[in-house]
């Protein structure tokens, strides 16, 4: 007769070995690696710098599109599956908005605000044209001169 209470499937869960999966890793050549699913994206790296000769901290291991960390376990990704490894590059150009980010502010001169004269509105302004119209009237021989003429 069994001591324990526990169910008798429970047993079998815990004596159940980690089964080995098959990862393929894509970079410059692909690679095949047999992995438990304990082992982190950093041990990958190191395994990729003894096969190609890349430094592990120019990496960067992708899975679905996203890059990641160095702390991530393998147990999330399922068998068969294809890691993408890219390199990083240095320098590099920056596309978009976000390569001006901070730096129109520091690039526009400062100018000081200038006295800028209202214009005239209303009965100032008629009173103002009127004048120059029709109230100093120089009698003088020719044509009239224009409010531009430079004479």
């Amino acid at each position: 007769m069994r001591t324990n209470i526990l169910p008798f499937w429970t047993d079998f869960a815990l004596h159940q070995h980690v089964l080995n999966m098959q990862l393929f890793v894509r970079g410059s050549q692909t690679h095949t690696f047999e992995v438990s699913g304990t082992e982190t994206i950093a041990d990958i790296k190191s395994f990729l710098l003894a096969k190609d000769g890349f430094p592990v901290e120019e990496q960067v291991i992708m899975f679905g599109g996203k890059p990641l960390q160095d702390d991530f376990q393998l147990t999330s990704v399922d068998e068969l599956s294809t890691l993408d490894v890219d390199l990083r590059m240095l320098g590099g150009k920056v596309h978009g908005s976000l390569a001006r980010a901070g730096k129109v502010k520091g690039q526009t001169p400062k100018v000081e605000k200038g006295e800028v004269k209202k214009k005239k509105t209303g009965r100032a302004k008629r009173r103002m044209q009127y004048n120059r119209r029709f109230g100093v009237v120089v009698s003088t021989f020719g044509r009239r001169k224009g409010p531009n003429a430079n004479s």
